[in-house]
């Protein structure tokens, strides 16, 4: 069928099909010309390309009658190619909408989808001519969902929430009980077995690993290895084919948001808005680069051939744009109205609030989402910091938000390795970091203790089970000579690198994984889990697995042994005590305050049940100690903490027919039951947590 285009409207944007044909509406502030593409259903035959007819300010736009849901399109604009002036316009280079809801085929690495020659002296002044459709993914228009949510969101409290990080393919994978064809996708994740698997260790949110549209790198790429963690977004709208398995419809992520809406799962997605997957100045033109590179790409003011690389990743995207801030906050809306996403972890956030070297500028990206009805009532969590001038922002954003809490992550490692001074910082560490979090810089007011989100693995880094089984990373398989990931990990491997068969080691590397899982789970805070942590999930010592999408990555369903279950039954029990006790989930910060009962919120003691003096605070030996936390009209509950190598005596203080419930502990105790002032012998590296009985 041959087209033809009439004036069509400048919105929405992207390309939106109303029952008898599709209006085509994109951005572009400094083009001269756009052509849209049109390809036969395989995408791989460009069948005509048609000028946009209209320009209203610097919005193009036409509309194409007859055209339906399915059609595969793309972008050809034209403009000045003028790198030294920030413009980089080629033609020669389909581009996909950066509003489209579904892409077509894959991107193949070769020269053609460079905007300038490689190779030659000149490098990006130059300008290549060639031809990049057969090498580049395709737009496609979709039919709008008009159906709603049919599950209510579950709408779980902060102070409620507890967090697990996953890969969707690293899930799925190897599950025997997943089907065949659902491994690695969606489905998968909302399958049956994982969702009992979920709900069993009491997980309220899934966290789930870049689902937009993503693309590999070059250099990862020339190694012959895939980007599995998909931090290098293409598509804002479009979730990621691979994902989306056998039935390669968008609404398939839809569909898996309801079965866990349904099992009372929240949704979060890791969003990358700070850069996207056309790199530095050599990088590839696939979309923005080639519709507007001076509006869509922050570029230095003293050469706008270069870009503003606070990301690392070599570009960083423009929102102080009103333009790119209003393609992000309309991602974000889509995500959330349509496909009913309930929150979003926000990548290297600090770039999203910066406007140069000051941050969280008046109308800038912070203020759209607070001004946005829906998204400012979701679930927001920024990665607070970027490689940018004082990119570390951790405590910077607003009430409302929560942050990663890295402080967390190495205090309690550092602090179970058996480090010296770090006790005074565990204590703040256990009870939400309010040094970090308490005061809100950006409206003047106070924040809760849910802001910190806790953690102390994450995808980035070793998992659990390899911070205790290697004192160094092994990253050799990434073919970076061991270069990348970070050499302070805060880990031991307790007597030999790497597995073993010793069962004194494995014994002690088993406590020690409990004993952080703990340490996560009653602290104030929102905790995080890392996939398979709860399984003893190895990675072999990569800290680093960004290209691994292997077994090394994947959680091996089929060789679960008796360690793995019994450190699945014990986040099983944890997560139910966060749930029965309010003191281990406090909304507020505790401070020490006195309650009306005569206790005090928090009180700090000694192993022998005295309470903490400055000179046992700054003892560089002190590895041990017992934090009491007290509620109004709920039973105190008492944490002991050993990190020494040797067994500590510990007494509670209280009249003598006090008698304490133990709740969990990982040390060997003789009784569950002892009355204040009783001896309690705590193993070397144990804890043990108490409930007063009533």
């Amino acid at each position: 069928m041959h087209y033809g285009l009439s004036s069509g409207a400048p919105g929405p944007l992207g390309a939106t099909f109303d029952g008898t044909g599709v209006n085509f509406a994109l951005f572009s502030a400094h083009a001269e010309r756009v052509e849209l593409c049109l390809f036969d259903e395989t995408g791989q035959q460009e069948l005509q390309r048609i000028t946009l007819p209209e320009r209203t300010g610097d919005i193009w736009h036409g509309y194409l009658e007859g055209a339906s849901a399915g059609l595969i399109y793309g972008y050809r604009v034209h403009g000045p190619y003028a790198p030294r002036q920030g413009h980089r316009f080629n033609p020669n280079k389909l581009l996909i909408d950066p509003y489209a809801r579904a892409l077509k085929g894959k991107l193949h690495w070769c020269d053609e989808i460079l905007g300038y020659q490689a190779g030659r002296s000149d490098a990006d002044l130059s300008f290549d001519p060639r031809e990049s459709a057969p090498f580049v993914p395709k737009s496609m228009v979709v039919a709008p969902d008009l159906s709603g949510l049919a599950h209510a969101r579950p709408g779980h409290d902060w102070i409620d929430t507890v967090i697990y990080e996953a890969h969707v393919v690293g899930l799925t994978q190897t599950h025997p009980a997943v089907a065949a064809d659902a491994r690695g996708s969606f489905a998968g994740v909302a399958s049956p077995p994982i969702i009992e698997h979920l709900q069993r260790i009491g997980i309220t949110a899934i966290e789930l690993l870049p689902i937009q549209a993503f693309v590999y790198e070059h250099p990862v790429a020339r190694r012959g290895m895939h980007n599995y963690w998909g931090y290098n977004t293409l598509g804002f709208f479009a979730p990621h084919v691979p994902y989306l398995g056998t039935a390669p419809n968008p609404y398939g992520f839809k569909a898996m948001v309801e079965r866990l809406h349904e099992a009372g799962i929240e949704v979060i997605l890791d969003v990358v808005y700070n850069h996207t997957a056309e790199s530095e100045e050599i990088g590839p033109t696939l979309a923005y680069r080639g519709l507007d590179n001076a509006s869509y790409y922050w570029l230095r003011e003293d050469d706008p051939r270069y870009y503003v690389n606070v990301t690392g990743t070599g570009n960083s995207f423009n929102l102080k744009h009103p333009r790119v801030r209003g393609l992000v906050i309309d991602s974000l809306r889509y995500w959330a109205d349509v496909m009913g996403v309930d929150g979003f972890r926000f990548d290297l956030a600090t770039t999203l609030i910066r406007d140069g070297d000051h941050f969280a500028t008046p109308g800038g990206f912070l203020d759209a989402i607070a001004d946005d009805p829906v998204l400012s009532g979701l679930k927001l969590i920024a990665e607070p910091w970027d490689v940018g001038p004082g990119g570390y922002k951790v405590g910077a954003f607003p009430n409302g938000w929560a942050e990663w809490n890295d402080k967390f992550r190495d205090t309690v490692r550092a602090f179970w390795r058996g480090d010296e001074r770090i006790l005074p910082e565990l204590a703040g560490r256990l009870l939400g970091s309010a040094d970090l979090f308490e005061h809100d810089p950006v409206r003047n007011c106070t924040r809760p203790a849910w802001t910190s989100v806790n953690f102390v693995t994450a995808h980035d880094g070793f998992t659990l089970a390899d911070l205790v089984s290697y004192e160094r990373k092994h990253n050799e398989a990434n073919g970076e000579g061991n270069r990348d990931g970070t050499d302070q990990n805060y880990s031991a491997h307790y007597g030999v690198e790497g597995p073993t068969d010793d069962p004194e080691i494995r014994a002690l590397r088993l406590r020690q994984m409990k004993n952080m899982l703990a340490t996560l789970l009653v602290a104030q805070g929102t905790p995080m889990l890392l996939m398979g942590d709860e399984l003893g999930r190895s990675q072999g010592g990569n800290n680093n697995a960004y290209v691994q999408d292997n077994a090394t990555s994947w959680i091996d369903w089929p060789s679960l042994g008796d360690e793995a279950h019994a450190l699945t039954a014990f986040v099983e029990q944890l997560a139910g005590l966060r749930r029965a006790h309010p003191q281990l989930r406090s909304a507020g910060f505790k401070h020490g305050a006195q309650l009306s009962n005569g206790l005090r919120d928090v009180a700090w003691l000694r192993p022998d049940g005295e309470v903490m003096q400055v000179d046992h605070w700054n003892d560089p030996g002190n590895r041990s100690m017992t934090v009491m936390l007290c509620a109004e009209n709920e039973p105190s509950l008492a944490l002991m903490l050993n990190a020494g190598t040797d067994a500590v005596t510990f007494r509670l203080p209280g009249n003598s027919d006090d008698v304490w419930q133990v709740l969990v502990s990982t040390a060997e105790i003789k009784a569950h039951r002892f009355n204040a002032g009783e001896p309690i012998t705590l193993d070397a590296r144990s804890l043990l947590l108490g409930e007063k009985s009533a």
